[in-house]
């Protein structure tokens, strides 16, 4: 027999019961929010063909650097997705008669063949929500309070950073850089809190930018928030920006939430596809470094990729679950959870625990039955090593008169309860 060598793709990740239980807890706990606020759930394939994917980029993109190419029988170009809003710009796209707004949540896999560190690996979930057919500032403020209150209920404090590209353009025209080169200063931008000036201004060097550009751009990238945005100018595109930030500052004011953001003029997200507010969410402690949810606005992609006359303008964000997990997998309330409420040990009656199990399931309970024969202290002491709080054994004299012992592992406290409306006992006796 040929051997091989057990390991995992580089990026790829088992995660144990325990592992996988804090990470349903948190995709569980975004379900819950993104419902609330009116996202229906969506589900799109994980391969895609090559093609749509690359549709707007250029070969050399480094997003397509790191897509998955692979081929089926018929040898047809695919690849696995490595992001959700391509494929729901699809799904609009096929499914045209759509009601708008539309308003979708997706919780899925996704594939990057890129560098990995802590919280990005190279098969991972992403959690979007989307919002197509709404313009303006107001649906952007209700992503604000969707964050908030997401990141809230899984007891994560952040800073939610915000920019608009509009307004990021405007700045990089008043510096006197050409029009033609502005999607290039916004990728180097994009790197502004991660390179030293120097560094920053020799990839401006690379671009074309001149010196006198350059110290114009750094001045209007380090001016506080209030400066920036009473920046008196005829340029248009900068004017719109302004105005734009202005009314969701105002927005989130109204709302309540101004001491969870915090504008800043240096952020760009590299997508292209970007056309007006940005967002980035961080932990407000710091302990974790890079981003950990981020999206924006991008009008013209979906109207673009359609091209039917119609637009379709759109926003949404995105939650790292992945870093998330990195987050919550060593608190305390998750690595003291049990998994199992209540582990049944029988003794010559299999199958009348088995009976049981099926009623305390039917009552809410999370069960498991003792089918190994082990002996009575093995059984207990994996009830001890997996956290379960209960232990019901029933021998055959319990079982001739009719009750069932049950143990409190934390308490160290033994009862015997009526089997007849044991569930009703056992909520009368021990609290769920």
């Amino acid at each position: 027999m040929k051997e091989i060598e057990l390991r995992n793709v580089k990026g790829c990740t088992d995660y144990s019961p325990r592992e996988q239980y804090i990470r349903n807890y948190i995709s569980d706990t975004l379900k819950k929010v993104f419902e609330k606020y009116g996202f229906k759930p969506l589900q799109t394939p994980i391969l895609c063909y090559y093609d749509l994917l690359a549709l707007k980029y250029d070969e050399e993109n480094d997003i397509l650097k790191e897509v998955y190419k692979v081929t089926d029988q018929g040898n047809r170009s695919l690849a696995l997705r490595y992001d959700l809003t391509v494929p729901f710009a699809k799904y609009i796209a096929i499914n045209q008669n759509t009601k708008l707004p539309f308003k979708r949540y997706e919780i899925g896999e996704v594939f990057r063949n890129g560098p990995v560190k802590l919280g990005r690996d190279r098969e991972f979930i992403q959690c979007d929500v989307d919002s197509v057919g709404i313009e303006g500032q107001l649906v952007e403020a209700e992503f604000v309070a969707l964050y908030v209150e997401a990141y809230k209920n899984l007891g994560i404090d952040v800073i939610i950073k915000y920019n608009n590209r509009k307004f990021l353009s405007g700045i990089i025209i008043e510096a006197g850089i050409a029009e033609e080169l502005v999607t290039d200063t916004i990728t180097i931008i994009d790197k502004f809190e991660k390179l030293t000036r120097k560094e920053l201004e020799k990839e401006f060097e690379k671009i074309g930018l001149n010196s006198k550009q350059m110290e114009k751009l750094f001045t209007y990238l380090n001016m506080k928030a209030e400066e920036l945005i009473n920046i008196e100018s005829k340029n248009s595109i900068l004017e719109e920006g302004i105005n734009e930030l202005n009314i969701l500052k105002n927005y989130i004011e109204k709302l309540g939430l101004i001491e969870y953001v915090q504008f800043s003029p240096s952020l760009a997200r590299g997508q292209e596809y970007y056309t007006g507010t940005v967002f980035e969410v961080y932990v407000k402690d710091g302990s974790i470094i890079s981003s950990i949810g981020g999206g924006g606005r991008y009008d013209k992609m979906i109207t673009d990729f359609i091209n039917n006359g119609t637009t379709y303008p759109a926003v949404g964000v995105s939650f790292g679950l992945n870093v998330i997990y990195e987050i919550l997998k060593n608190r305390e309330e998750f690595t003291e959870k049990a998994l199992t409420d209540i582990f049944i040990i029988p003794m010559g009656t299999e199958i009348e625990c088995l009976e049981i199990a099926q009623k305390m399931r039917l009552a809410g309970y999370k069960v498991e039955v003792e089918m190994k024969n082990r002996k009575m202290k093995k059984s207990l002491e994996y009830a001890n090593e997996e956290n379960i709080p209960f232990v019901f054994i029933l021998g055959e004299d319990e079982l001739a008169n009719d009750y069932i012992t049950v143990k409190n592992m934390k308490e160290k406290l033994q009862k015997q309860l009526p089997i007849k409306n044991l569930e009703q006992e056992f909520e009368k006796n021990f609290s769920k």
